[in-house]
């Protein structure tokens, strides 16, 4: 009985651990979406990004990735591109400055 109970114990403080995880995680992505909103975001025609940018979404990386929207962005005094790819239904955004550097 009393393995038993302590059995039970630890299974609900595991339980208890990982939902403790879970929210953390929830609000760090909270957090990193809200200083992401912070810039300003224009939209672009794909054909006028720059050069550097089309090279790099043309290489073998990204051949099954297909680009869907793009920004040019403005966060204080940094300058960057954001490109909306897809491939199926899986959707990611790049960002790249103007020499189609990633960046994070």
């Amino acid at each position: 009985m009393k393995r038993f109970i302590l059995s039970a114990a630890v299974l609900v403080v595991g339980l208890a651990s990982v939902k403790a995880n879970t929210l953390k995680t929830n609000v760090q992505n909270v957090a990193i979406v809200s200083q992401a909103d912070t810039g300003k975001k224009t939209p672009i025609k794909l054909d006028a990004l720059p050069d550097p940018i089309k090279t790099v979404l043309g290489t073998e990386v990204f051949k099954t990735w297909v680009p869907t929207d793009a920004f040019a962005v403005t966060a204080g005094t940094a300058q960057y591109y954001e490109v909306d790819v897809k491939k199926g239904t899986e959707t990611k955004a790049l960002k790249f400055d103007k020499d189609g550097k990633m960046i994070q």
